[in-house]
């Protein structure tokens, strides 16, 4: 009798936490330019001036670091097609980017359309599991290139930051480079998964997560996903390193667009925290969280409030904004595809 209620009750919470993760979202977009001591008139104005062949070229770069995606996509997923590889990612994002929490309902649907098209539970699985390392890793690696970046340019704001700033960045490498090596080697992940276990044993027991044994999801990952990864990993990294390269580039391009361009190493910079702060699940996607922590790095670096609000609102259109009318294209066109062809059809081949 109490179940119903019970799940009731929860769908009302999930949307209304939906809804005010939204509005909190989009309330820190609209005084984004407030808070750095302009106003939206002088964003419209920098848009206003922007060359068609600029946009253009800006939309090139976007949808070929999409493209590149594909790759990590259809190796982690064999017989994939790059246009399948695309609707999933396009819709999977759509969805992320419209709630907080998202992924998991992103991940939800992918797994309902891959299922449409022939491919078996267990495949699917590998693949989310094998892209999802692939991802992790990336968000690993972005935070130290950023910290090497302000290093190389020396524009750590004090001499004593340097230190902890390195020690951040060759420790987030080393937490690369142990991963990889735990998926390459059975030893290699015992050993991890033995000092994970030793670290986690360290927490108070109050909090100390009961069920989680990283020594045992670590044997699991790798039962799971070392024969994938054993003939895919050179695509999926080639994939991976394009994609980020592309959506960096696109940072770099905005900036210049708008006049807000400093040097290499403070867009890496800049660019490297904005992709961390994505995952921040407080609001969709990390929307506005992500924009507000890159602005206020690229005005501490010496850029202009203007035109460096600008462009973090421009490269936001086409990392967060366009995904949606994108996803809803996609789902439209799987829709009318399964339609036509049943919920039984086959994978295509590309």
């Amino acid at each position: 009798m109490t179940g119903a209620p019970t799940i009731a009750r929860r769908r009302w919470v999930r949307t209304v936490a939906s809804v005010v993760s939204a509005l909190v979202a989009v309330g820190l977009v609209i005084a984004l330019p407030y808070f750095v001591g302009i106003h939206w008139g002088v964003i419209w104005a920098q848009f206003a001036v922007l060359d068609w062949k600029v946009v253009a070229g800006l939309f090139a770069l976007w949808f070929a670091g999409l493209w590149c995606y594909t790759y990590v996509q259809t190796a982690s997923l064999p017989g994939l097609g790059h246009r399948q590889a695309l609707a999933l990612n396009a819709v999977g994002s759509a969805v992320s980017n419209l709630m907080p929490f998202g992924g998991a309902a992103g991940v939800a649907v992918n797994f309902a359309m891959a299922r449409s098209w022939g491919f078996r539970n267990q495949a699917i699985a590998v693949a989310t599991l094998a892209s999802g390392i692939w991802n992790i890793l990336a968000r690993f690696l972005l935070p130290a290139l950023g910290l090497l970046a302000l290093l190389v340019t020396g524009r750590v704001p004090d001499t004593w930051l340097a230190v902890p700033a390195g020690t951040a960045a060759l420790v987030l490498l080393g937490a690369v480079a142990a991963l990889v090596t735990a998926l390459r080697w059975d030893r290699a992940a015992d050993v991890l998964g033995r000092a994970a276990d030793r670290l986690l044993d360290l927490l108070p027991r109050r909090i100390r997560p009961k069920a989680l044994r990283p020594s045992r999801a670590m044997a699991r990952m790798r039962l799971t996903t070392v024969d994938l990864l054993r003939g895919s990993w050179p695509t999926m990294t080639l994939g991976m390193v394009s994609y980020l390269t592309l959506q960096a580039l696109l940072f770099c391009s905005c900036l210049l667009a708008t006049g807000a361009y400093l040097g290499a190493g403070e867009a890496i910079a800049a660019y490297a925290l904005g992709r961390l702060l994505t995952t921040v699940v407080v609001t969709p996607g990390g929307f506005g969280i992500a924009e507000a922590g890159t602005a206020a790095v690229m005005i501490h670096l010496g850029g202009s409030a203007g035109p460096v609000t600008a462009a973090v609102l421009l490269f936001s259109m086409f990392t967060f904004v366009l995904e949606v009318p994108l996803g809803a294209l996609a789902w439209s066109l799987y829709s009318v595809g399964v339609s036509r062809s049943g919920p039984e059809a086959t994978a295509e081949e590309t």
